[in-house]
């Protein structure tokens, strides 16, 4: 969520006198994340009560055919009580605007932080929140396909080259068989829903142990809920040290299934899935580092984290997810 296009105040309040909302009191740049341009906006509010925002303008890696999919999820879920922010339309009903050919959308403001080291009760409404967003996706009218699927994850790696992933680590080549592996699976006859994808403590608001937003859907999708519930014990149950934190791995598994029982072909794919869902952030974690220039002010993500991941679940996935 860093700012590549610079928007003046005058420019900023045009924009935002587009919207319901009150007109502009200030706007504040966020610098956190890597794809688009974010702004807090405060407004005076319709009824002069104050009012915050996010306001968003689509940079790169979101295509503008994929933007009613994304805001219209965020919608459909906020009405159906789930803490995800729901999406501000304009005047006329669009959830979205042009700005100098850039889309741009403006997002409700929800409170809460990001934990940075989780605790068990905070894994446990993690996986809570994220089975109700399953049942309550099951009858929103789009869909989207997953452009970070274990096939494209192959290709990206393929893509990079072994010489250049041995550049990043000499064991990193060691990946592309298990990538080659993860393709083949056929997860189609699972139980299928509009997933997140990417559901890291960052993109989670907390207070304490309620879960108050699910922010970023970027890169949700269509399939299948094993999936997502195996993104997100990978992105969540690991401490900086790669080791498996066996408390936060339970807690999220029970509080998933305290909403939705996972069943017995899901339980039976999850060593797999989880395996592939540690390729992805590799493939894209190795594709980001080689595309960073050295002298750039951008801290690289290790790949090799992810692939540590990988071990562990290629050891202990049956039991963990037994």
């Amino acid at each position: 969520m860093a700012v590549y296009t610079h928007l003046g105040a005058e420019e900023l309040a045009e924009l935002i006198a587009h919207y319901p909302v009150g007109p502009l009191v200030s706007a504040k740049g966020i610098a956190e994340g890597v794809s688009n341009s974010n702004w807090l906006i405060e407004t005076a509010g319709e009824d002069s009560q104050g009012a915050r925002f996010i306001l968003t303008m689509y940079e790169r890696r979101i295509e503008l055919e994929d933007l009613p999919y994304f805001l219209g999820l965020l919608d459909h879920l906020s009405a159906r009580n789930c803490p995800v922010p729901r999406t501000i339309h304009d005047r006329q009903g669009a959830a979205f605007r042009m700005l100098d050919g850039k889309a741009v959308a403006l997002i409700e403001f929800l409170p809460g932080v990001s934990p940075s080291q989780p605790e068990a009760g905070q894994a446990y409404a993690v996986g809570e929140t994220l089975a109700k967003v399953h049942a309550a996706s099951q009858d929103f009218g789009l869909s989207r396909e997953n452009t970070m699927g274990f096939g494209q994850n192959l290709a990206c790696l393929e893509g990079c080259g072994s010489n250049a992933l041995a550049s990043i680590d000499p064991d990193l080549p060691q990946i592309l068989a298990p990538a080659r592996a993860a393709a083949e699976l056929d997860l189609s006859a699972l139980p299928q829903a509009q997933i997140h994808a990417d559901l890291f403590p960052d993109n989670v608001l907390m207070l304490g142990d309620k879960v108050t937003g699910l922010i970023d859907f970027y890169f949700a999708c269509s399939g299948p809920m094993a999936l997502d519930l195996a993104v997100t014990h990978a992105a969540w149950c690991f401490d900086q040290d790669g080791a498996y934190l066996h408390g936060l791995g339970e807690a999220l598994l029970a509080g998933y299934q305290s909403v939705r029982q996972l069943d017995r072909q899901e339980k039976n794919a999850l060593p797999q899935i989880a395996k592939g869902a540690t390729i992805r952030f590799i493939a894209s974690r190795a594709e980001d580092w080689l595309d960073t220039p050295d002298d750039a002010l951008v801290t690289r993500k290790d790949p090799m984290q992810f692939v540590s991941r990988w071990h562990f679940y290629n050891e202990h996935g049956a039991d963990i997810f037994a």
